[in-house]
């Protein structure tokens, strides 16, 4: 596909869509795709005026999108089971064989609580403009729904959405917020007191595993731009997935989660077990010294083997063959490092995505184990709603689909800043190590936002 500049671009799009108004076609879904020249992504995305505002970019970096608008929307707002998900999505996958058509959006932590305002319990978008990196080509995608929809009207929107289109702006440069207060959900006092509860012996025999996490609420009276704020985090975290939801201009979910759901390609799945955490070293001799330590540290080690054991137990009923590395390696990010295990299964015929989505999500590093006990613990205890913190976001795809745990994120509104970070407690877990720990986990995102 040759390179038009951006302006020749839109006007053989504007041209497709002006013959598509006048011609009958049987498919009830059409893309239109023109390559285009580089452009900066989030500086395009932020410089849109049209809702929803989406941003993707996968762990391996090969692949970034920013997209606007909507085609098709599945929101559920109301309890919604996976198998709901999957007739609805399976229905819409029915409508074209076309394996570009992507559904960028999340699932919630916990599906039986009530969601987020405009993110619900679950939400999937086809956008209708993506502008789609791969590699080093750039590609200029329309989206249209002619299924229940008059061709006219649909062929009208769509002119509509190119022509709103503006071209990409600097960034504001970043600047610290002014910190009105800060507040924590749940403050130490009652953090202490849900970290001996977990870790008691009576409770640990039936439950040895419960993800705490806690609520940092930042108080402010600037406006934030939720996208300068993510370019710069994806600036200090490369080896992250990043991603931003915008469903309206005064909610936006970012996040640059290291950890990934699962990718899968065909009948191919590749997992992990991510768990088990420590501090970086100042030096290279202090950093090496850490990661051995949280290597041969028995509680770190327990966790990440209790998420290694979960994951090949429920992927074996789905999967011809599940493997998974017997020993963890270290995952290093700018403030902490992880213990990691790789795990890769080959799916059985007909096994779709949200049978996967109940088999792993939530996964142990974020809930617990077993997982019942350890999300009923959570929602009645914690004394906050996590959304889609901990959830599971990222896009469908009739052949690729990809799914990151939505840890280190924030959901930034008017006047505040919500930000989230979580531990795995089990047996010998202390309250104040596990407190630090959070801090430790927030420290880079506080760094970008506000004077340490």
């Amino acid at each position: 596909m040759s390179v038009m500049s951006l302006p020749d671009a839109l006007l053989s799009l504007e041209a497709k869509i002006q013959h598509l108004s006048t011609t009958q076609g049987s498919e009830p879904l059409v893309q239109l795709t023109e390559a285009v020249p580089a452009l900066p992504l989030i500086s395009w995305l932020a410089s849109q005026e049209l809702y929803p505002r989406i941003y993707w970019h996968g762990r391996d970096k090969e692949e970034e999108v920013a997209a606007i608008g909507c085609t098709c929307d599945f929101f559920f707002d109301d309890q919604v089971a996976d198998q709901q998900l999957a007739e609805v999505y399976q229905r819409q996958r029915a409508l074209s064989y076309n394996q570009n058509f992507r559904y960028y959006g999340g699932v919630a932590f916990d599906r039986e609580v009530e969601g987020w305002p405009e993110f619900g319990r679950a939400r999937f978008v086809l956008p209708r403009i993506e502008l789609r990196r791969s590699g080093k080509e750039f590609k200029l995608l329309l989206n249209l729904n002619f299924d229940g929809n008059d061709r006219h009207a649909e062929c009208q929107a769509a002119l509509q959405a190119l022509s709103s289109l503006k071209r990409p702006k600097p960034l504001t440069p970043p600047g610290k917020v002014n910190l009105l207060g800060r507040s924590e959900y749940p403050e130490y006092p009652r953090w202490q007191q849900l970290v001996e509860q977990v870790t008691a012996d009576k409770f640990n025999r039936h439950t040895p595993k419960v993800v705490l996490s806690r609520l940092s609420q930042l108080e402010i009276n600037d406006p934030v731009d939720p996208w300068m704020v993510l370019a710069c985090w994806q600036g200090r975290c490369p080896s992250s997935f990043q991603f931003g939801f915008q469903f309206s201009k005064d909610r936006t979910f970012i996040s640059c989660s290291p950890e990934r759901l699962y990718l899968r390609r065909g009948q191919e799945l590749f997992t992990e077990a991510l768990a088990g955490t420590t501090l970086r070293g100042h030096t290279e001799e202090e950093d090496a010294l850490l990661a051995k330590q949280l290597q041969e540290d028995s509680k770190n080690s327990h966790e990440n083997q209790l998420v290694r054991q979960h994951i090949v137990e429920h992927l074996s009923p789905l999967s011809h063959y599940v493997g998974a590395e017997e020993s963890p390696r270290i995952f290093k990010l700018p403030h902490i490092q992880h213990l990691h295990r790789a795990i890769r299964a080959e799916l059985k015929p007909g096994i779709n995505d949200f049978q996967l989505l109940l088999a792993l999500h939530p996964t142990p590093a974020v809930g617990g184990l077993p997982r019942p006990s350890a999300l009923s613990f959570i929602r009645q205890q914690e004394g906050y709603n996590r959304g889609w913190y901990a959830g599971a976001c990222g896009y469908l795809n009739r052949h690729e689909s990809e799914f990151s745990v939505a840890i280190r994120s924030a959901l930034i509104e008017p006047g505040r800043i919500n930000l989230f970070a979580g531990a795995g407690i089990v047996a010998g877990s202390d309250p104040e190590a596990e407190w630090q720990e959070l801090d430790n986990k927030l420290a880079t995102i506080l760094s970008i936002l506000v004077e340490l």
